[in-house]
Parts: C-alpha cells; sequence; structure tokens
C-alpha cells in the first residue's frame, strides 16, 4: 500500500521539523534521493544535521511547495 501524499494544509500541521523520509513523501520523491540531495549539497529543502542525522525543516518544505521563489540556503 502505497502512502498517499499530504496537503499543504497536512502539512501545516506537522512540528518545526520532519524526518528526511516524511520530508521525501510530501515532495514525491524516495527518501533515497532526498537523502543523496542533502548529501551533495544540493537539497530543495534546508535541513538540520544532528549527528549523521537530518530533520526537514517545515516551513522550508512548505516554501517550496507553495512555489515560493527564495532558494534554500
Amino acid at each position: 500500500m502505497t502512502e498517499t501524499r499530504p496537503t499543504l494544509t497536512d502539512i501545516r500541521k506537522w512540528p518545526a521539523t520532519v524526518s528526511v523520509p516524511k520530508g521525501a513523501q510530501a515532495l514525491g520523491c524516495s527518501p533515497n534521493h532526498l537523502h543523496e540531495r542533502i548529501r551533495r549539497g544540493d537539497s530543495p529543502v534546508k535541513t538540520l544535521q544532528f549527528g549523521k542525522r537530518h530533520v526537514v525543516i517545515t516551513a522550508d518544505l512548505l516554501r517550496v511547495l507553495s512555489g515560493e521563489d527564495r532558494e534554500a540556503v
């Protein structure tokens, strides 16, 4: 069974940060793809690193999915 992609309304209810797999689900890509983009430094969303673990910043995820022009730093 495939999980459905969350809506912007759903994502607005998420905590300030979410796991990479959850962020990838919202973006419509695989967690492996998003992890690779993070590793290369060209992730479409801002992340925070805690040791080897990364989390996606929900506000930036909303920015990307809303089509705003500002680039992630």
